[in-house]
């Protein structure tokens, strides 16, 4: 009997065709491992990762590195004019070449380098050329959908400046990043910054440091102290931002950066602190001038086209001034050169500083806007704007005085007044009913246009047949003037009333006064632009349109976005407006002039009739009795809303200068002289056999 083993199975024999499981490439999941031990990758792993990655950016590095050339530098930093364009589609004028003279890195202060490199790259002396973080990070906020802009050095700035656009992209900045180590390679230190300086924006259309030291402080480079240096070097974190000229935010803005330059600079080494010491008060710049080319009245033109264009696009003042722009604007070149003639006519004949003390510091300025669409025709802003940049045509801060108080009767009208068929709205009141109380609520949307009116309980026709001075109706304190009957009126209608009525016409909701008792007399201070605008609204029914100077601006043959003609808005009730421009065409109202204000505003009346520039004058205004230190003249045509206005200064106060005295004793506080002008720009076109 054989034997055999017991408790144990008999084992099976290995197939000799098995096969042993396969080694993959990558054991990712992890093969024998359970659990979250089977997503965790080896030390091995991770090392081969990284590896890789490097090895692939670095061969992407180098292929970068040898496809991105340096451009040629004087081909890229070329720079166009603009060219600005007259309504007929003659040019303006061309502003020329960018604002940028080089000069060598030796002429420029070693304190200005020093404020430069502490502002904006303190390590330049000893960095590659290239800040990787500000890379990243720019990355990071493409990601983000934020600008890619910060963290660049000197080295990558000048490469922008020369080499690049300005386009804020992933793409441009990898470039950047690229050239930048080649142009520290292949230039030193010294050729960097002084191309950086040369080529640097500095506002005021000033491109480089030399620019930059006649803009602001009229003196070449050389000539700059440490301080000035500084409030330059605050300039490159952007000029729009940091010129003290342009607000009061942006004057604190700069200064406490000038400090902080300053600071830096002794933290860095690169200034001692007793020479710190000395630089306590911030070196005020200049005011803004502009250069010859734009001259006389050019300069105000091309002022109130650019601020239209940076209002209404997405351009800005460094935009602008990296030119190329055609820039097509309202301007009428005949009517610009009336306007001019006229006030310098009768600055010439009757203003006599040398004569009368009291005539120093006269200003002028004036606008021209037709009604039928808001375009912008013609303006006097000053003698030259290279010498007077204030543009007077589009300031703020001169008391409109009588001419705001059509205002205030069109509120009145709007909230209840009779009409010329002698009935009060809501009232039985006839022909000459005086005005007691007005105290009816009118609604407007959020932009200031008119939905609705509701007649007051107690209201009055503008008719002017009632001798009773002590109720004298809406047409009697029109032809009146007298600023007792219109603060009285004022206030019955309420000012916020009179206010709504006034921007709703077409004036500024910041240059209207504060609400007080003198308000309805004229304390408000729109521009003369804002005015003549305004006064157009009552001859077009009501019907307003916003002012505007540019219909189109052309780059590249491509055509800028936002500069689509301003539309139309129902500002009054049409019976309102033409009520308010019969009380203005009234004889009561210019009769009730001073005297010789009265003489010369008829004349003037009579003298632009239908047999010299086709239409009558329809509405005309200007102060009488005032004390404010202004004089204003608005009259409009269905065809054009002109506005004068006449003050005084002195050179760098912003205080205006009594008008006792202007042009002589008989000039009633210089109130004759916006007719005279006015008189003397329409005539001027009548004379030519054409409008104004």
């Amino acid at each position: 009997m054989g034997t055999h083993t017991q408790g144990k199975p008999a084992r099976k024999p290995k197939n000799p065709r098995a096969r042993k499981p396969s080694r993959r490439i990558v054991d990712y999941p992890r093969h024998g491992r359970r659990g979250i031990r089977r997503w965790l990758p080896s030390w091995r792993q991770c090392l081969g990762s990284l590896t890789f990655l490097v090895t692939v950016l670095t061969c992407l590095f180098a292929f970068v590195y040898a496809w991105v050339d340096i451009p040629d530098e004087n081909a890229a930093a070329r720079r166009e004019a603009n060219v600005y364009y007259w309504a007929d589609g003659t040019q303006m004028v061309s502003t020329g070449e960018v604002n940028r003279q080089n000069v060598r890195l030796s002429e420029i202060p070693d304190a200005v380098e020093n404020a430069v490199i502490a502002a904006e790259n303190d390590t330049f002396y000893s960095d590659s050329g290239v800040s990787p973080k500000g890379v990243a990070r720019a990355a990071v906020n493409m990601v983000r959908g934020q600008e890619t802009q910060g963290g660049s050095t000197i080295t990558q700035q000048y490469v922008k400046n020369t080499y690049l656009s300005q386009d804020q992209t992933m793409t441009r900045k990898v470039k950047e990043f690229v050239i930048a180590l080649k142009v520290d390679r292949k230039k030193s230190k010294r050729e960097i910054l002084q191309g950086y300086l040369n080529t640097s924006w500095f506002g005021r259309g000033a491109y480089g440091i030399e620019a930059a030291a006649h803009a602001y402080y009229g003196i070449p480079a050389r000539q700059l102290d440490p301080s000035q240096g500084a409030a330059l070097a605050a300039l490159l974190k952007g000029a729009e931002q940091y010129d003290p000229s342009v607000s009061a935010v942006n004057h604190r803005r700069s200064e406490a950066r000038w400090k902080w330059i300053l600071d830096r600079q002794v933290r860095a080494g690169l200034m001692k602190a007793e020479v710190r010491g000395k630089f306590t008060t911030y070196p005020e710049p200049h005011k803004e001038s502009r250069t010859t080319s734009l001259g006389g009245q050019t300069g105000y033109l091309v002022d109130v086209a650019n601020q239209y264009i940076k209002q209404h696009t997405s351009l800005t003042d460094r935009d602008l001034a990296r030119g190329g722009y055609k820039i097509h604007t309202t301007f009428d070149r005949t009517k610009v050169r009336r306007l001019k003639g006229a006030v310098e006519r009768v600055l010439d004949r009757d203003i006599d500083p040398k004569k009368r003390a009291a005539d120093k510091g006269v200003q002028v300025g004036a606008a021209s806007v037709r009604p039928s669409d808001g375009a912008i025709v013609a303006l006097y802003g000053g003698s030259d704007a290279t010498k007077h940049f204030t543009n007077n045509a589009d300031t703020s801060g001169v008391p409109v005085g009588s001419a705001f108080k059509p205002f205030v009767l069109a509120s009145a009208l709007e909230h209840g007044v009779g009409m010329s068929s002698g009935k009060a709205k809501g009232s039985s009141g006839g022909r000459g009913t005086p005005w007691q109380d007005v105290s009816a609520r009118s609604s407007y949307d959020d932009s200031g246009v008119l939905r609705e009116a509701t007649a007051p309980t107690h209201a009055a026709s503008i008719d002017t047949a009632r001798p009773d001075s002590s109720r004298p109706t809406l047409g009697q304190a029109l032809a009146k003037g007298g600023n007792a009957t219109y603060v009285r009126l004022g206030k019955d209608v309420g000012w916020e009333r009179v206010r709504r009525t006034a921007v709703a016409s077409g004036l500024l909701e910041g240059s209207m006064a504060r609400l007080e008792r003198t308000f309805p007399i004229g304390t408000s201070t729109p521009s003369a632009i804002r005015m003549a605008n305004a006064y157009g609204t009552f001859v077009n029914r009501g019907l307003r349109h916003d002012p505007y100077s540019v219909t189109k601006v052309v780059k590249n043959d491509e055509t800028v976005d936002g500069l689509e003609r301003p539309g139309v808005r129902r500002a009054l009730d049409p019976d309102v407006a033409d009520e308010t421009v019969d009380g203005l065409e009234r004889p009561g109202v210019r009769r009730a002039l001073d005297p010789d204000v009265a003489d010369e505003a008829a004349d003037a009346m009579r003298g632009v009739g239908a047999s010299s520039v086709g239409r009558p004058v329809v509405a005309g205004r200007t102060g009488d009795q005032d004390r404010l230190r202004s004089a204003w003249f608005t009259a409009t045509t269905k065809e054009l809303s002109t506005a004068v206005t006449m003050f005084r200064t002195t050179p760098g106060k912003p205080q205006l200068l009594p008008m006792s005295g202007v042009g002589g004793a008989s000039s009633r506080h210089g109130n004759v002289f916006p007719v005279r002008i006015w008189q003397g720009y329409v005539k001027s076109a009548a004379g030519d056999g054409g409008r104004p």
